[in-house]
């Protein structure tokens, strides 16, 4: 009996140690509504392994746009008294719930192209004015001043709402006519888009009903693009804002799609990184929202 219990002690005793292996370790939760957006899935990617290289451990849990979900999803973060939240993008104004938990549980939440809202520490984001006047010059000098265009926007991301406004005084200043500004689904963007732009262009036959498309994100500017190429409609220029990989082949190929402005997500990603491993340090963000400028390509 002795030695069954010595056996039996050693043996809980080794269960523990294994279980509490890495229990040191700085959790991060990191929540998102986006995953499927190929940016979103970008930003994440590097911020995960940014946290990873300095010994985090991070869980991704995503809502597919389900907001609802993404309330729950970030109580359920909370509950687990993580080191720090991250928010994937995404309306704090429709996470109030999520953060109201957070804060309840004393876990900081910061943000990546998300807003500011109370019960966020901080916010690391692109400059979205720079990006809208950037990418929407960037049409201009393409279409030319005074041309019919077609903005593709998503109004639930403010990120996304900022930029939009920014093109669009933009435009408005070159005498640029915005003919129609449309929502694009999320999930889903490029085929949302590509839908959309097939019902415009089919309602509006006339060669010069529409002679460029602002697109807030490559995804859409890519539907649209294809759209266009289907339909057999020269002279339509397309730009995005992202600088993903596809948008940049898509460019080269040198077809109705024209420019798009890259995200640093690398320097977004590791800022983040940064800021929550001062703030287990004890240090606070000397800002709420850090903002950092885009790149103009076209090929």
């Amino acid at each position: 009996m002795r030695i069954w219990v010595i056996v039996l002690t050693a043996v809980l005793s080794l269960a523990g140690c294994a279980a509490g292996a890495g229990s040191d370790q700085p959790q991060i939760a990191v929540v998102t509504p986006y995953l499927a957006n190929a940016a979103t899935k970008d930003v994440i990617t590097k911020f995960q392994r940014a946290a990873e290289a300095k010994g985090w451990e991070v869980t991704v849990t995503d809502t597919a746009g389900d907001f609802n979900r993404l309330n729950s999803e970030i109580q359920n973060a909370a509950a687990r008294k993580p080191s720090a939240i991250v928010l994937g993008m995404g309306d704090p104004a429709q996470m109030g719930l999520g953060l109201r938990a957070a804060r309840d549980a004393d876990v900081p939440v910061f943000g990546i192209d998300v807003g500011l809202a109370d019960g966020i520490v901080a916010n690391v984001t692109s400059d979205n004015d720079d990006l809208g006047h950037k990418s929407a010059q960037a049409l201009i000098d393409i279409v030319g001043k005074g041309a019919p265009v077609l903005v593709f926007t998503h109004d639930p991301h403010p990120g996304v709402r900022a930029r939009t406004a920014a093109a669009k005084e933009t435009l408005a200043a070159a005498g640029i006519v915005i003919v129609d500004s449309r929502h694009v689904a999320v999930p889903g963007p490029v085929e949302d888009a590509k839908k959309s732009m097939q019902d415009f262009l089919t309602a509006h036959p006339a060669p010069n009903a529409v002679k460029g498309v602002w697109a807030a994100w490559d995804e859409p500017a890519f539907g649209a693009t294809q759209a266009i190429e289907e339909a057999g409609r020269d002279g339509i220029a397309v730009v995005g804002v992202d600088g993903q990989d596809f948008a940049l082949a898509e460019i080269r190929k040198g077809g109705p799609f024209k420019a798009t402005v890259r995200q640093d997500w690398a320097a977004i990603a590791d800022r983040t990184v940064a800021l929550i491993a001062d703030n287990m340090g004890g240090k606070q963000p000397a800002e709420q929202e850090y903002k950092l400028p885009g790149q103009v390509l076209t090929g």
